[in-house]
């Protein structure tokens, strides 16, 4: 059903006043979800990629290709084409990745209790059913993060619902580790490996959480001091941290994650982390 006039006005100066600020927009439909492909990019026929990761090479004026068809051009914006899409707007979205942001989506009181109790303070937007936590900086989006909450940033859009309140801040890295989600980063290293026995029969001193932690924090500096050659860094760090705890289950769900948040903060993508961790459990046979 066609927009009353006013309703659509508002959502094209909307849309107008947050390109101007420099945020990609794009028109949403019912449902919130994004206008579907033109006929000449349907099936992605004009070169997009499945599942929308990059816009075709096609020339097509309307807002195809989901988040990828935001934009801040207003003459794109407010083109006869794209007025069209407008009349039958349900509502405004943006790209937060493409603004430089994160939010972090918030879908229930549960999930909302959770974000106060656990990341820094920034700036929140009240939605349908909980709240959008805006930070400076992008990263990669992942869905269903922890119950009730996903992250939208690069390659996802986000509903426009107001500037929110409270003063945005920088994304932490604690939301970046929350997007780590390959099997081999969040599983705890088997605990079936067969140790020797120490002798006298005491305790694995890997176990002696000073010892353990010096150790997780050492690794992480060494990362975090790279000057050069990360990928071989980040590898032999990797394998230096299994060769000495990899075979007693010493190290944790937290453990492996600071190390791949410290090691995604020197410009590694989650896919190395994976890779370069699986490489040197295999070197170790582990």
């Amino acid at each position: 059903m066609t927009q009353p006039t006013d309703i659509r006005g508002e959502h094209l100066h909307t849309a107008l006043s947050l390109a101007a600020s420099g945020v990609p927009v794009l028109p949403l439909r019912a449902g919130k979800v994004p206008f579907g492909n033109c006929r000449g990019c349907a099936g992605n026929a004009c070169g997009g990629r499945p599942n929308m990761k990059t816009p075709g090479p096609c020339a097509c004026p309307a807002p195809c290709h989901g988040w990828a068809a935001a934009a801040t051009d207003p003459g794109v914006i407010n083109s006869p084409t794209w007025a069209r899409v407008w009349s039958d707007a349900a509502a405004v979205a943006y790209h937060p990745g493409g603004a430089g942001l994160t939010v972090v989506d918030l879908d229930n009181p549960a999930a909302i209790a959770w974000a106060r109790k656990t990341l820094p303070a920034t700036r929140t937007v009240p939605t349908t059913r909980g709240e959008h936590w805006l930070y400076q900086g992008a990263m990669q989006s992942a869905n269903a993060v922890r119950p009730g909450v996903d992250i939208k940033s690069t390659m996802a859009y986000a509903r426009w619902l107001g500037p929110g309140t409270g003063t945005i801040t920088a994304l932490p890295p604690m939301v970046r580790a929350l997007a780590v989600r390959e099997p081999s980063t969040v599983r705890p290293m088997p605990q079936a490996v067969s140790v020797p026995a120490l002798a006298g029969g005491g305790e694995c001193p890997h176990r002696t959480p000073a010892y353990l932690h010096r150790g997780i924090t050492m690794a992480e500096q060494r990362i975090t001091d790279a000057c050069g050659a990360v990928h071989a860094t980040v590898y032999r760090t990797f394998l230096a941290v299994l060769s000495t705890h990899g075979r007693c289950g010493c190290l944790t769900d937290a453990h492996m994650t600071r190390l791949f948040t410290a090691a995604q903060a020197k410009g590694e993508t989650p896919r190395h982390c994976t890779d370069a961790w699986a490489n040197a459990r295999t070197r170790l046979g582990l």
